[in-house]
C-alpha cells in the first residue's frame, strides 16, 4: 500500500483520490477549502459524476481515503503528492498558474522526506520546470523532490471509467527513476505508459485536447455546408467514422464545445504560441467556428418564430453536455442571455445541473421536469443530449406547447418523425429532412459572447 495526497478535490483530484484509493492505496485530498472539505467528511459530493459518490463512500468506509485542510498532516510519510488544482484562463487567453504556485510552495514548506511531485493539472509547457524552481526557493530544508508530469484524460461524464480503463498513461520527467515509481502506481490499469520529457508530456495534453476540439469544429462546418447542399451530416459523420484514420467519435454536430477543458487549452495553446512569435492559425478557426454556434442558435429560433420579444422559449438541458452539472462555458448560458435581451421569457429543465445554473441565470424559470417547462412554450431547443430527453412523450409534448416549434441544437430526433407528429423541426445539417434556412446571423448582444 502506497500513501499518496492528493492536492485539490476538484473535479480531477476527487476522482483521481478516490480511484487511487480504490486501487488499494492510502489517500489523503487536501483543499483550503474548509467547506468542502467538511462536506466531503459528511459525504456530500462537490460535483455530479457517475458513480463518484459511491466510490468515495466505500473507500472512506474502508479507511483507504481522507480529507484535510492541512498539508502537514497530508504530507506525512508520504511518497507521490498528486497536484490537482484549476489553471483556469487569464486575461488574454494564458492559463492562470497561481493555484499551482500556492501548492508548490506549500508543499516546499510542510514535506518532511523525499517527495515526487505529479503536476495532474492541464499546465503550459515549461510548468514543471517553474514548479521545480518554486518548491527549491521555498523549502524549509533541502529535501529531495523530484516532478513528473501526470497529465489527466477524464471525460465529465465517464471520469471513473476513463481513470480505471485508459487509453494511455503519459508520464514526464527528467529523472527517469521517478517516472518509473509513478508508473507502478498505475500499473494495475494495465494501459500502455508512455514516459517522455517534461515538456513533452505537457505538450501532450494540450495537443490532444486541441486535436479534439478540432474535430468537433471541423464537423460544424460541415454541417453548415451540408444544409446549403442538400446532405445530411449524421450520416456524413457516420459515413467518415468508418475510416479508421478518422474514427467515429467527436463527429457530433451541434451546439460547440464547452465545459472546463477545450475552450480554455485551446486558448492556452493560441497563446503559447503567440508568445514564441508562431501565428497558429488553425486553433484560431476552430475557437472561431465554436463560437458562431451560439448566436446561430438565437439565428435559427429567430426565423423560425419571427419576433421573439414575448415569446415564451424551453430549453431541454443546461450542462455543457451529458452526465454532468458543469456549467463552465455551457452553450445555454450565453444563448440564454441573448434570447433574453431580445425580449423572450425562457424557461429550463436540466436533470442534474439547475442548482448550479440557477445562479447564472436568475432570470431563467427553472422547472421540475419537461412536461412542466414544455407547457405554452411558442419553442423548445435542445441544448444537452441527456439520454431522458431521447425518450420523451413527444405527443404529449406537441399538445403542451403554445405553437409546435422545436429546434434539436443536438440532433438527437429524427427529423421525418417529429414532422410527422406535427413538429416545426429544425436539426443542424440534415439535409432534405431539414428546412432550408438564411445563414445570415442576427445581432447577438455583445453580453453574451463567449469568453
Amino acid at each position: 500500500m502506497k500513501q499518496i495526497c492528493v492536492v485539490g478535490v476538484g473535479y480531477v483530484g476527487l476522482v483521481t483520490a478516490a480511484c487511487f484509493a480504490d486501487l488499494g492505496n492510502r489517500v489523503i485530498a487536501l483543499d483550503i477549502d474548509e467547506k468542502r472539505i467538511e462536506g466531503l467528511k459528511r459525504g456530500e459530493m462537490p460535483i455530479y459524476e457517475p458513480g463518484l459518490a459511491e466510490l468515495v463512500a466505500r473507500n472512506v468506509h474502508a479507511n483507504r481515503l481522507f480529507f484535510t485542510t492541512s498539508y502537514s498532516k497530508a504530507l506525512e510519510k508520504t511518497e507521490f503528492a498528486f497536484v490537482c488544482v484549476g489553471t483556469p484562463s487569464g486575461v488574454d487567453g494564458e492559463a492562470d498558474l497561481r493555484h499551482v504556485a500556492e501548492s508548490a510552495r506549500a508543499i516546499a514548506q510542510h514535506m518532511k522526506e523525499p517527495l515526487i511531485i505529479i503536476n495532474k493539472s492541464t499546465v503550459p509547457v515549461g510548468t514543471g520546470d517553474w514548479v521545480a524552481d518554486i518548491v527549491r526557493g521555498h523549502q524549509v530544508n533541502e529535501i529531495p523532490f523530484w516532478v513528473v508530469s501526470c497529465p489527466e484524460f477524464l471525460r465529465e461524464g465517464s471520469a471513473i471509467s476513463d481513470f480505471m480503463s485508459p487509453h494511455r498513461t503519459v508520464l514526464g520527467s527528467l529523472d527517469r527513476e521517478a517516472a518509473e515509481k509513478v508508473a507502478q502506481l498505475h500499473l494495475p490499469l494495465r494501459s500502455p505508459i508512455m514516459i517522455t520529457d517534461l515538456r513533452t508530456a505537457e505538450m501532450i495534453k494540450y495537443a490532444s485536447n486541441a486535436f479534439l476540439a478540432t474535430k468537433i469544429s471541423f464537423i460544424n462546418e460541415i454541417a453548415n455546408i451540408c444544409e446549403e447542399l442538400g446532405a445530411d451530416v449524421k450520416e456524413v459523420a457516420v459515413g467518415m467514422g468508418y475510416d479508421k484514420r478518422i474514427g467515429p467519435f467527436f463527429l457530433d454536430a451541434g451546439l460547440g464545445y464547452g465545459g472546463s477543458c477545450f475552450p480554455k487549452d485551446v486558448k492556452a495553446l493560441a497563446y503559447m504560441a503567440a508568445e514564441k512569435g508562431r501565428h497558429p492559425q488553425l486553433l484560431h478557426a476552430v475557437m472561431d467556428i465554436n463560437n458562431d454556434r451560439r448566436p446561430m442558435a438565437v439565428n435559427r429560433l429567430h426565423q423560425m418564430l419571427g419576433d421573439i420579444r414575448g415569446k415564451s422559449i424551453g430549453l431541454l438541458g443546461l450542462s455543457f453536455k451529458e452526465n454532468t452539472d458543469d456549467m463552465r462555458d455551457a452553450p445555454s448560458v450565453d444563448i440564454a442571455k441573448a434570447l433574453l435581451a431580445l425580449g423572450a421569457k425562457i424557461r429550463a429543465y436540466d436533470p442534474v445541473a439547475m442548482e448550479v445554473a440557477k445562479p447564472m441565470m436568475p432570470e431563467v424559470e427553472m422547472c421540475p421536469d419537461p412536461y412542466t417547462m414544455a407547457q405554452g412554450c411558442d419553442a423548445l431547443l435542445v441544448i444537452t443530449p441527456w439520454n431522458e430527453f431521447k425518450q420523451l412523450d413527444l405527443e404529449k409534448i406537441l399538445g403542451l406547447m403554445n405553437q409546435p416549434v422545436f429546434f434539436d441544437g443536438r440532433n438527437i430526433y429524427d427529423p421525418e418523425n417529429m414532422s410527422r407528429l406535427g413538429f416545426n423541426y429544425l436539426g443542424l445539417g440534415r439535409g432534405y429532412n431539414s428546412q432550408k434556412t438564411d445563414n445570415t446571423l442576427t445581432h447577438v448582444p455583445e453580453a453574451t459572447a463567449s469568453p
